[in-house]
């Protein structure tokens, strides 16, 4: 096959996500749904994070996930012990979750007016970054027992993202990591990336973070006095 036609078919390919996207994005803005979608490398702690954000959340805010990896529900099922609705999506040989995937998964899910849906991306740093979802922003995960680097080996990810959680922040006193390089590298590919330094086991800045979902969620409610009201 050449190279240009390849071009084609992930055009192609991105275009029709575009329109599932579009669909998905229209979906949240009616109901007044912020969506995000948590991006990662595998161990990250990802999920640790999720946990102890449902936990921190569910009492204030209706709550629903949507687990993405390529294969078992053990995430979903980690998810569901907290006490909230959440779908598993298997991608099998797929590196990454798609907008008609989301799209089917809204319709089993069904996720309430006004509430928060969290995705949990499969763990990869290059293919999610290509396809949007729908969400309101997408937020980068990394961990501090990952390289610095991280940012700048896979600029479209933090590119993409809205927000960067620099997790695991914890085990910093036992790792050579450089938290202040990291943050300049990821404001080198997006000089307007938020950046927040995050704990789930010691909570360092998990209230940052809520503090954070908050206002975002506040801003999705616009237009949606109701639902707003309804608090």
């Amino acid at each position: 096959m050449s190279q240009s036609r390849m071009v084609q078919i992930e055009q192609d390919i991105l275009s029709k996500n575009d329109q599932y996207a579009l669909a998905n994005r229209r979906t949240f803005n009616e109901q007044g749904i912020l969506a995000l979608n948590l991006v990662s490398s595998p161990g990250s702690g990802k999920t640790t994070l999720l946990t102890r954000t449902i936990e921190l959340m569910k009492d204030q805010f209706e709550v629903a996930v949507i687990e993405g990896d390529q294969q078992t529900a053990n995430d979903a099922e980690r998810i569901r012990a907290t006490g909230v609705r959440a779908l598993q999506i298997n991608t099998g040989k797929g590196c990454h979750l798609d907008a008609h995937m989301v799209g089917h998964g809204l319709e089993r899910l069904e996720p309430k007016p006004g509430s928060l849906l969290f995705i949990e991306n499969v763990g990869n740093l290059v293919c999610p970054a290509a396809f949007d979802l729908g969400e309101a922003h997408k937020v980068a995960i990394l961990s501090v027992t990952e390289g610095e680097d991280k940012p700048i080996k896979y600029p479209d990810m933090f590119h993409a993202a809205d927000l960067m959680l620099l997790n695991k922040v914890d085990l910093l006193p036992y790792l050579t990591f450089d938290v202040d390089k990291c943050i300049g590298y990821a404001r080198q590919v997006n000089p307007n990336i938020k950046v927040l330094l995050t704990s789930a086991v010691s909570g360092e800045g998990m209230d940052a973070w809520r503090r954070w979902i908050e206002a975002t969620r506040a801003i999705a409610l616009t237009g949606h006095p109701t639902l707003s009201q309804s608090e």
